[in-house]
């Protein structure tokens, strides 16, 4: 395919539109009209403010400028999307406002970097020789609106609110032509369009769909005749009505790249290029989007981050646990994140999937809902945005009348490990067994009032309130006799890093990465396995800067390869400046979520998590 010097410009100023249109079109939109995008979130948890509308019809919500009417669905060309939106009245108009998820989602409209958060340039079928056109921004936490009131007029858009839905209709549009060629990094599909229409991109296991809102003749479809050697394993073109859906076999950890041009107006699909947009977007007050290609020695790695300036009024950082209060139970970031109102979020530590249980730190609000394990890295954090780095465990010992002392394993955890654990009201109101014939003491007021034996694991009981817990003792009889009811217990606590204790928020990862600028990565003394210190995978990691701002950061396959091993996240969070680093869980669970959208992989590609990293922005 030959290109013209205007075109190879315009392709210049684009070529790495893919991750940007991908990671943030490559969303889960079924092609049949299913309810998808941003669905309406559940009650927020962990007391945070709630901007949730009700079931029923639109709600008023708070604005630094006039109110606003807010939905939740929008009726795009007859189909129905749970997506945000939202419009007001000035003196001479009313104003249409979509959330920039339910525009890149929906219309395919790509953002481009910007210094002004109250402004938000964007690319969608536009002229290389004009400046980038901007959105005005509208800010309602959790979620960011761009006005499309004149973007809309200008294309000859239809908008009509209609209680809770946004009826928008596009003029009709039909694809003229529709090539294929190879290129030196991959394949190349060009979908050539008689005027700009909105797209949707589905990444499904085996088969990338997209879908234009564009009628296709029969004819054309018969003519095209597509080459399925290289990236593309196969390429089926379905026209029903004004829809136009393209099924490319490609699997889902293929990164693809899309971007629109025009004068003609096309789609160009590109597959197997290494297609990361470099990307520096101001979002809010006290929150950045960043993507770059990072070269390590000879090595491109996609990295995706939020940088969070925790000390700017009204950013707050929190764990986020998916079925709060319960500890127990998993879900996706983006269910986790929209449920608890969540501008941003990351997946949190480590867990174990068949009980859904915690592996590692979980401190929130003063609260251990998970106790540190195996003197792992841990990250925590304060109110007033002062945040430590360190590895972290607690020792707790039971000390009886008669001066007998029995070390306990953890406190508030579900590592097993033959012993005495120790679980109160913080883990939760119930505690069921994690291992066969385990003996349950409790103690309240120091002092022990019942023992029982439970059988088989995964028998519930009850966790005394206040200052009571319970003994749980592992494979150790011998010591369970020594508390008999009425028997006298004391204990005692001690830290490895004095203090940290009193930091409100606690999240455990590991190893530890970065400690005072330096790579510090010990996997053994944290007690990971050899496998896992040499694998290579996606990786998440939090991260400080020199002047206090917070990095989250996800990282997935380098060019033409697997991911980063841990000794290349360290180094990568320290070439990102990171003065201290911890990395979190990894693999399916590396997951990085924004405004109503996950923004560094598909969604149908990440796994149940079990915690996040919540960011919070106030109006």
């Amino acid at each position: 395919m030959s290109w013209t010097p205007k075109q190879k410009h315009r392709f210049e100023q684009v070529a790495w539109a893919g991750l940007n249109s991908v990671l943030l079109c490559w969303l889960s939109l079924p092609i049949g009209g299913s309810p998808v995008g941003a669905v309406p979130p559940k009650p927020p948890s962990l007391g945070q403010p709630s901007n949730v509308p009700p079931p029923n019809g639109p709600v008023m919500l708070p604005s630094s400028a006039q109110p606003w009417l807010q939905g939740r669905q929008i009726l795009l060309n007859g189909r129905i999307f749970n997506a945000a939106w939202g419009q007001w009245q000035t003196p001479t108009e009313n104003r249409i406002a979509l959330s920039e998820a339910a525009l890149m989602q929906l219309v395919g409209l790509r953002l481009l970097s910007t210094e002004n958060f109250t402004q938000q340039p964007i690319d969608w079928f536009t002229n290389p020789q004009q400046p980038p056109e901007p959105l005005t921004v509208r800010l309602a936490p959790p979620t960011r609106y761009l006005d499309i009131t004149a973007l809309a007029n200008r294309l000859g858009w239809q908008v009509q609110a209609k209680g809770d839905v946004l009826d928008l209709k596009t003029p009709n549009a039909s694809l003229v032509n529709l090539r294929q060629g190879k290129q030196p990094w991959g394949d190349r599909v060009v979908v050539d369009l008689d005027r700009p229409t909105p797209y949707q991109v589905d990444a499904q296991s085996q088969e990338l769909l997209i879908t234009l809102d564009a009628k296709t003749d029969a004819a054309l479809i018969q003519r095209f005749k597509p080459t399925t050697t290289g990236a593309i394993k196969s390429l089926k073109v379905e026209t029903a009505g004004d829809r136009t859906t393209l099924r490319l076999g490609v699997p889902i950890t293929q990164r693809p790249s899309l971007f629109t041009l025009s004068n003609p107006n096309r789609l160009v699909i590109d597959i197997g290029a290494f297609p990361l947009q470099p990307l520096d977007i101001a979002w809010g007050k006290g929150l950045r989007w960043r993507q770059q290609a990072l070269m390590l020695g000879t090595t491109r790695f996609p990295v995706v981050a939020l940088e969070i300036d925790p000390k700017q009024t009204g950013v707050r950082l929190l764990p986020v646990l998916p079925n709060f209060p319960t500890i127990a139970g998993t879900a996706s970031l983006l269910q986790t994140a929209q449920q608890s109102q969540a501008s941003g979020a990351i997946n949190g530590g480590f867990f174990n999937r068949l009980n859904q249980l915690p592996l590692g730190a979980i401190r929130l609000n003063g609260q251990w809902r998970s106790g540190p394990i195996l003197n792992r890295g841990v990250v925590a954090w304060t109110e007033q945005g002062q945040f430590r780095f360190d590895r972290y465990s607690l020792k707790e010992t039971a000390i009886l009348a008669n001066g007998q002392r029995f070390p306990l394993t953890y406190f508030n955890s579900a590592y097993v490990q033959a012993g005495i654990a120790r679980y109160n009201a913080e883990w939760g109101s119930t505690y069921t067994t994690l291992s066969d014939n385990e003996i349950l003491v409790t103690v309240q007021n120091n002092q022990v009032t019942e023992q029982k034996t439970a059988g088989k694991a995964g028998e519930t009981v009850s966790i005394p309130t206040g200052t009571a817990y319970l003994l749980v003792f592992r494979s150790n009889r011998t010591a369970a006799n020594q508390f008999t009811p009425g028997t006298t217990v004391q204990l005692d606590r001690v830290e490895s890093i004095p203090g940290l204790e009193a930091y409100p928020h606690i999240v455990g990862g590991g190893p530890l990465l970065v400690k005072n600028r330096q790579v510090v990565l010990d996997a053994a003394a944290e007690q990971f396995s050899l496998a896992f210190a040499q694998e290579r995978a996606a990786r998440s990691a939090i991260g400080q800067l020199p002047d206090g701002k917070i990095l989250l950061v996800s990282v997935h396959n380098r060019e033409g390869g697997s991911g980063p091993s841990l000794g290349e996240m360290a180094s990568i969070m320290q070439q990102l400046g990171a003065v201290d680093a911890l990395n979190l869980d990894g693999g399916s669970s590396t997951t990085l979520y924004l405004g109503g959208q996950i923004v560094d992989r598909p969604p149908r590609s990440s796994a149940r998590v079990h915690e996040a990293i919540g960011v919070f922005l106030q109006p």
